[in-house]
């Protein structure tokens, strides 16, 4: 009965484990088969939650991984990498974070060892690429080698990106005609949030790209042509990605410097304005300020026509002024 629980336990311990048959389908395996598990059997992928300490357990006592493998996939922040040794290859990749509630620019990790016959892999936060690998071996369209399997995660993660990228040239089109259009109310704000989503994506995709580009250079006996083939269509992919974000990035820095023309451009006029009105209102504020000194000798003080004739004067002055600004093109 306590072995039945701490194997039970154990199972717990794993997301996803199964066993490739090498036709697209995944068997699923408990904690026992895994320990029956020979290559014989087939590919074993078996993928778990670096937070949880049963799986911790598994990794430091019964995997039989390298050092430096077990520290990746435990460890609780790590950036893009890959790293390759005669027993197999390590890699560390990012996925944009689609999780309900979460910014997609809080990209998720995922750290995989790989060999011709397993796969461990590990996260820390729940990752949909991945569930579609699970779901693709239980429909029988999953990945057959260990190979096939890189690339197809690969793949899934770019297809996301590319969702992103896609999302943020779109923003940025629709940010484009908005200021085209005069409509800048909380532009400002949408504008930064934006270029802040760029460079936190940004940050992950250029290691990223390092990771990859590093990956289809190295030859593993255990990695088809058709595996390094699509392992740098993938770096090319991602790539891309990054240039059109750089790119965005660009348009992100022009669309800031418009709207910084266009608010220096409106209080230009605004300045303007009140220049002509200040202008045309100097001589009326001399007379009335000249008329109104409390001395003796002011002239039309016993006159009734006295105010009238001020105001003509103040008109006359101010009309005058008028057709000089419009003569020099000034108004």
């Amino acid at each position: 009965m306590e072995s039945r629980a701490r194997m039970t336990k154990q199972d717990s311990a794993f997301l996803h484990s199964f066993v490739l048959d090498g036709k697209g389908y995944g068997q699923a395996v408990d904690a026992t088969a895994i320990r029956q598990w020979s290559p014989e059997d087939g590919v074993l992928w078996i993928h778990f939650d670096a937070s949880d300490p049963l799986a911790a357990r598994w990794l430091a006592n019964e995997s039989g991984l390298p050092d430096v493998a077990r520290d990746v996939l435990l460890a609780g922040e790590t950036r893009p990498r890959s790293l390759v040794t005669d027993a197999g290859m390590l890699t560390v990749l990012r996925g944009v974070n689609l999780n309900p509630g979460a910014d997609p620019e809080d990209m998720v990790s995922v750290r995989v060892w790989i060999d011709e016959h397993r796969i461990i892999s590990s996260r820390r936060r729940r990752l949909l690429s991945v569930s579609d690998l699970s779901e693709a071996l239980r429909a029988g369209t999953g990945p057959t080698t260990s190979g096939h399997f890189l690339v197809a995660l690969i793949e899934r993660l770019a297809d996301r990106i590319g969702g992103f990228v896609d999302a943020i040239e779109d923003r940025m089109d629709a940010a484009e005609d908005e200021i085209s259009s005069g409509k800048q109310a909380g532009f400002r704000q949408r504008l930064s949030a934006l270029r802040r989503q760029i460079a936190e994506v940004r940050r992950f995709l250029a290691p990223q790209r390092d990771a990859l580009d590093r990956l289809t250079r190295q030859t593993s006996t255990w990695l088809t042509e058709t595996d390094a083939h699509g392992l740098r269509q993938e770096s090319d992919r991602i790539t891309r990605f990054l240039e059109d974000l750089d790119l965005a990035k660009e348009r992100a820095i022009v669309l800031q410097e418009e709207l910084l023309s266009l608010i220096a451009q409106e209080q230009n006029a605004r300045m303007y304005v009140l220049s002509v009105v200040a202008a045309i209102f100097l001589p009326l504020t001399f007379v009335t300020g000249l008329l109104g000194m409390n001395v003796g000798g002011l002239p039309g003080i016993d006159s009734p026509g006295g105010f009238m004739w001020s105001i003509i004067v103040m008109l006359v002055a101010a009309v005058a002024l008028a057709v000089f600004f419009r003569w020099k093109r000034w108004l």
